[in-house]
């Protein structure tokens, strides 16, 4: 079995994959201070209710954004499933395609991987929307390299700076409102944010457009995606597990270079 870790700003995911398909994957928030030990005690106890054990796995892979926290992924990799991971980023992971960026160290683990995920599963040239705790726009050209993209403040941060900027602004869910006008602060919020990031959007994948004049497959991910994916309508696909896929692929890739169990 593969274990992936998923590691970003506002969550971790922890995926098990039997041969091609996902097994089980679990999720809990990042916090930097976590170790590995603490890692390892929470994931045995959700892998035994799957009645799987850490000897169960043959090799691991790491997508990480947070950087302090990635000595404790690496131990816990080596210490408690006995696998040397396969850490996207690092020097001689191949991953596929060509980044064509003015700095390809710069590009996150997680953007790698949307884009593995498309070179590999799905159509392109194409646009992955990832709404994350930011909500960035990643593209895949003709050929399959990643060509560039944008990052955006994610919802919730925009969210969160709303209400911790504006003394008498209340905290509010994120839902699509039944009208533009809200008729309440509540519903106000609720409008400015849904619909001003639906505008955002269809304004960003349109400027896209214009700028490279191609003929785009739109892909979404991400925590908020389905929620907006249904009203925008150049979002054709809505692929929840977009980036543990991806590092299904890119482990493929280099599974020889994982030093796992014999």
């Amino acid at each position: 079995m593969l274990l992936i870790i998923d590691s970003g700003n506002t969550d971790i995911v922890f995926a098990i994959y039997k041969g091609k398909e996902i097994r089980c994957k679990w999720r809990c928030s990042t916090a930097t201070k976590r170790t590995s030990e603490e890692y390892a005690v929470w994931l045995n106890q959700l892998m035994s209710i799957e009645k799987i054990k850490f000897n169960d796995i043959r090799s691991t892979i790491i997508s990480n954004v947070v950087p302090s926290s990635q000595k404790d992924f690496i131990l816990l990799c080596e210490k408690y499933m006995k696998s040397a991971p396969i850490v996207v980023g690092e020097r001689g992971v191949d991953v596929g395609f060509d980044i064509l960026t003015l700095h390809p160290e710069e590009v996150g683990a997680d953007r790698i991987a949307n884009t593995a995920a498309i070179k590999f599963r799905y159509s392109y040239p194409a646009i992955v929307v990832d709404f994350g705790t930011a909500t960035t726009f990643d593209i895949v050209d003709s050929k399959g390299n990643y060509a560039g993209g944008i990052i955006a403040p994610g919802i919730n941060l925009s969210l969160e700076s709303l209400y911790n900027a504006a003394a008498k602004l209340p905290k509010i869910t994120i839902q699509k409102p039944s009208q533009v006008i809200g008729r309440s602060t509540v519903t106000a919020m609720q409008s400015g944010i849904f619909w001003g990031y639906v505008s955002m959007i269809d304004g960003l994948l349109q400027k896209i457009h214009d700028d490279m004049n191609e003929n785009f497959s739109i892909v979404s991910t991400g925590g908020l995606a389905k929620l907006f994916s249904s009203t925008i309508k150049a979002i054709k696909k809505y692929k929840p597990n977009l980036t543990l896929e991806g590092l299904y692929e890119i482990h493929e890739l280099n599974k020889e270079k994982d030093e796992s169990k014999s």
